[in-house]
């Protein structure tokens, strides 16, 4: 029997391998984290070369290979790349998307992280957010399925009911006066609040939320990735963090 299967994926990154080949490493939705030889694709004759570039969403067959499985068929779902990549600010965002997702799919297949990177993404080529915010909602919702869900509202260390303004990254989130160490960081009540939209997607709070407030969530949202991560994103000091009009 011909080992052959279908999946849909989202294209990470990819590299060159030869005269005409690509290695392309993809979150799929049902086999998790994919890497797979597409042959010959970067010919310009190439019949799927520009279906399997980065943030690009493609239906696709698999041969399974002894090291690496081969892409023998690729359908576009959703052409992303473009018009992310038309947009300094979307491609960043996107960048570090797909930096988060190819580290938090390591072990094991994951649909929602799948379909929460599908969306982000989708999001971001349409412009539907501004893309700073769109990219805090996704680290913050990606953090939460990988199992490191922050609180924004009750304390982090001992559940006491909020509001609190203390923020410890390193212990879940917000704390309560009693647990929180000496020089914890404090945020005011509309900064917390924002948190709590970004991670729920209550995108009608987020949009309206000033710029000040937007530079102090994203702040605190990249301290939480970076510890969660342990190694930091290369991609995020990279992110475009100018004011944005949506």
């Amino acid at each position: 029997m011909v080992p052959v299967y279908r999946d849909e994926g989202v294209v990470l990154r990819t590299h060159k391998l030869g005269e005409a080949d690509r290695i392309v490493t993809l979150l799929t939705r049902r086999h998790g984290k994919v890497r797979a030889v597409a042959r010959g694709v970067r010919r310009t004759a190439s019949k799927f070369g520009s279906r399997l570039e980065p943030f690009m969403v493609a239906d696709l067959q698999f041969y399974e290979g002894r090291t690496l499985d081969v892409i023998t068929q690729a359908e576009s779902l959703g052409a992303y790349g473009a018009p992310i990549a038309a947009d300094y600010a979307s491609y960043t965002a996107a960048n570090a998307m797909v930096e988060t997702a190819d580290r938090l799919s390591e072990a094991e297949a994951s649909t929602p992280q799948y379909l929460l990177l599908v969306g982000a993404l989708r999001s971001l080529s349409r412009r539907e957010h501004g893309a700073s915010a769109t990219l805090d909602s996704y680290l913050l919702r990606a953090l939460s399925i990988a199992g490191w869900a922050p609180s924004f509202a009750d304390c982090a260390r001992c559940g006491r009911p909020g509001p609190h303004t203390a923020v410890v990254v390193q212990v879940g989130g917000v704390v309560c006066d009693d647990d929180a160490p000496p020089g914890a960081p404090r945020l005011s009540p509309e900064t917390i609040a924002l948190l709590g939209a970004l991670l729920e997607g209550d995108w009608a709070h987020a949009d309206a939320a000033g710029e000040r407030l937007r530079s102090q969530a994203s702040g605190i949202v990249a301290a939480y990735t970076q510890w969660h991560l342990e190694r930091g994103l290369r991609s995020l000091p990279h992110v475009s963090r100018e004011p944005e009009h949506t």
